[in-house]
């Protein structure tokens, strides 16, 4: 008997369905265990010295109830050394791992307890620490930076000494903390203006610490745990307006008053200036006011979207140290 219309169309239907369910079943079968993840290639940064941090706290409680005319000698013994050991780097240049590095971190952290109780030796303190901070940047520049005992080491004291320093201000009377922490002065022959207090120039870079909870995982999520979380590049016309270029995962690349700069919350700003004996600024001392107008004049130009993939290697869109390396 020959087959029907109505018959071929019955086992198309049949045929379509049990591909289905074939494919159906399929599907169930569990797919092979993703590739583990690639290691680290760099191994985070540990202080591991819960106990000598403890020690140091009970060195503090024990200063406070001896009174600052008894530790009025240790402070000044402490601060005489740690200036003479900063001077010994003036002159001399040394490896990494040179214990000298290690008596000057120590006395940093010991100084710390004792300064704290006594507040009124916080300026000197800080000014030790600056000076330890400037000659141990001028030591790096002849350091291997890709080494990791050489950012170890740069992180122990210059991280260390920050948090050393924040660690007494806050036992301090507020009166008593300095608004700014000023450091060397790099001269410089751009466009300038007065903010806070402080004199900055057209082509300096502003890091800052914002006060979200994204702004405190960027600055922590890192083998080496930071103070900063943003990156902003200043710009200053020939009439001393300042306008702030940076790169917001909101919307991109902005232009920015200080004013306006300054009312998103900021725990703490760094200014960061180029070195004047840079063989490019050498050249041409203008060099970083050239750079700021051009960030200004791309982010006026043109909206540059934020750069969630952060690709160094594409100009199309930033994120926000982009602007600035860029």
């Amino acid at each position: 008997m020959a087959a029907t219309p109505k018959s071929f169309g019955t086992k198309r239907i049949i045929l379509a369905g049990l591909f289905l369910v074939a494919i159906y079943l399929l599907l169930l079968i569990p797919g092979s265990e993703p590739s583990p993840p690639r290691p680290a290639q760099q191994r985070p940064f540990l202080w591991d010295q819960d106990q000598y941090w403890s020690s140091l706290e009970s060195r503090f409680v024990a200063a406070r109830g001896r009174g600052c005319e008894n530790l009025r000698d240790s402070i000044l013994a402490g601060l005489a050394q740690t200036s003479h050991l900063t001077n010994s780097l003036r002159n001399v240049s040394f490896d990494e791992e040179d214990t000298v590095f290690d008596l000057i971190e120590n006395n940093i952290f010991n100084l710390g307890p004792i300064v704290a109780a006594c507040p009124g030796y916080l300026d000197e303190y800080i000014g030790t620490v600056v000076a330890m901070r400037s000659a141990v940047k001028d030591q790096s520049r002849h350091w291997d930076m890709n080494t990791i005992e050489v950012r170890e080491r740069m992180y122990r004291l210059l991280y260390g000494s920050r948090a050393a320093v924040e660690e007494v201000m806050l036992q301090a009377p507020p009166s008593s903390v300095p608004a700014n922490v000023l450091c060397d002065d790099e001269p410089s022959v751009t466009p300038s203006v007065e903010i806070l207090g402080v004199r900055v120039h057209s082509g300096d870079i502003l890091v800052s610490r914002g006060g979200a909870a994204t702004s405190a995982l960027i600055a922590r999520g890192n083998d080496f745990p930071g103070n900063f979380s943003h990156v902003a590049l200043l710009h200053v016309d020939s009439a001393g307006h300042a306008s702030i270029i940076e790169s917001h995962i909101e919307k991109g690349v902005a232009i920015a008053t200080i004013e306006e700069y300054l009312r998103d919350t900021k725990l703490r700003i760094m200014v960061l200036r180029l070195r004047t004996d840079l063989t490019a600024l050498v050249t041409d001392p203008m060099l970083p006011h050239k750079a700021a107008s051009y960030s200004l004049a791309t982010a006026r130009a043109r909206h540059v979207p934020y750069d969630f993939k952060m690709n160094f290697n594409d100009s199309s869109e930033f994120f926000c140290s982009e602007v600035v390396s860029n």
